[in-house]
């Protein structure tokens, strides 16, 4: 059984599945006769448009954070109750290699092996059969999966924001955004840890004798 607030067992976990996904890669890269890191090139275009990349998904997040009407309460609640008391223990540093290893792992699978095999019959069907897919693998809730459908549409599009299409764009703001929200996530959480124990310091002052 894994306990949530043991820094140690959620990051092992974590490792292994984001870290596993680039062997996962590598076995579909092999099956399709695809390099996962064929279209991976680092330059300072794709490093700069990977971080504005990332800007439009957190605004996005912080809005319907503040503002979480009908079923986005829902994924709100999930993110709180099932990641918060987690990415809570952790430290800064470890928030950047978890978003590190979901923005390589994730993006090399479902943009750099699925995106060119599907779209070997044509430009869109790559683009909407691999973000359909990336979708199908956030079953959250059914809105979670619609919206990382039209994320993945998105991380698909900023490969070609450069010369060449570049994988390092998708996976520069794939990190950034999921390290910005696991940190807004830990830091609701730990603040809800601090109210809930002044207010039970509070209860037991009023209960001592006068």
């Amino acid at each position: 059984m894994i306990d949530p607030t043991d820094r140690g067992q959620f990051l092992n976990l974590a490792g292994l599945v984001e870290g596993g996904l680039v062997g996962v890669a590598f076995i579909l890269g092999w099956f399709a006769g695809i390099s996962p890191l064929e279209q991976l090139t680092l330059s300072i275009d794709a490093l700069l448009w990977g971080i504005l990349g990332a800007v439009p998904l957190f605004v996005l997040f912080l809005i319907f954070n503040r503002y979480p009407i009908g079923p986005f309460k829902k994924i709100k609640d999930f993110l709180f109750e099932e990641m918060g008391p987690s990415l809570a223990v952790c430290r800064w540093y470890d928030l950047v290699l978890l978003a590190m290893l979901a923005g390589i792992g994730e993006e090399m699978v479902f943009r750099g092996v699925l995106f060119p095999w599907i779209g070997s019959g044509g430009y869109w069907v790559g683009l909407i059969g691999s973000s359909l897919l990336f979708g199908l693998a956030h079953p959250v809730t059914p809105t979670y999966a619609v919206i990382a459908t039209v994320i993945g549409v998105y991380l698909g599009w900023l490969m070609s924001l450069t010369p060449q299409p570049n994988l390092t764009t998708p996976i520069v703001t794939h990190a950034v955004y999921d390290f910005l929200a696991f940190w807004c996530v830990a830091s609701s959480f730990r603040r809800k840890v601090v109210a809930e124990a002044s207010d039970s310091i509070d209860s037991d002052n009023l209960d001592l004798p006068g």
